[in-house]
């Protein structure tokens, strides 16, 4: 084991044990378990959602609900393996009844995704939806840059719908699917 995957598994026990801290924060508290992400210390791309389901809230692993399988549906439109790449969240724990994040909850658990971050030092960073794009470009518009690198702080950004947007709104699969076919050239 690499220093970096040591220092990653060692974060991700950290993010688990924080389940029962009793820090205040209604989603540490409510959830079943934190859910820290999962994939290789060594990534070069780091998708990063909003926050677990609930199926992930069970499993502990992101994006194994049917959002989940539309993920691994679009990094196979981009030429690229689930365990290539570091798959996580803003926010590590479910917000109840599936609500958006609050920013102090946003706040409490950012320190644990810089930290990953840093370790893992990706080249390039998907954040899934509105919700994660605007904690990396807060100005950038989801509809706007879907689909296109963007440079925000020194970091290469390539934005994406969520794929659970394409759960409900069909009309967003054939974008997303062109924008996962962008990302594989882009990376090619």
């Amino acid at each position: 084991m690499s220093d970096r995957e040591a220092r990653l598994e060692e974060l991700a026990d950290e993010i688990r044990a924080h389940k029962g801290a009793n820090c205040g924060f209604e989603v540490c508290e409510t959830c079943t378990q934190l859910v820290p992400g999962v994939g290789p210390a060594s990534a070069s791309i780091v998708i990063v959602g909003e926050a677990p389901g609930a199926k992930e809230d069970a499993a502990g692993v992101p994006f194994v609900g049917a959002a989940g399988k539309f993920l691994d549906s679009l990094l196979a439109e981009a030429s690229i393996a689930r365990d290539d790449v570091f798959i996580t969240n803003v926010v590590k724990a479910r917000p109840p009844k599936n609500r958006d994040p609050k920013a102090p909850e946003v706040a409490h658990h950012w320190p644990w995704l810089e930290t990953q971050l840093d370790i893992i030092k990706p080249q390039l960073l998907v954040p899934l939806g509105r919700h994660a794009l605007a904690r990396f470009a807060p100005d950038a518009k989801i509809a706007e840059v879907h689909g296109t690198i963007l440079e925000a702080d020194g970091r290469r950004l390539f934005p994406l719908y969520h794929p659970a947007a394409a759960l409900y709104n069909g009309g967003l699969r054939a974008t997303l699917v062109a924008d996962a076919q962008a990302l594989g050239r882009a990376l090619a």
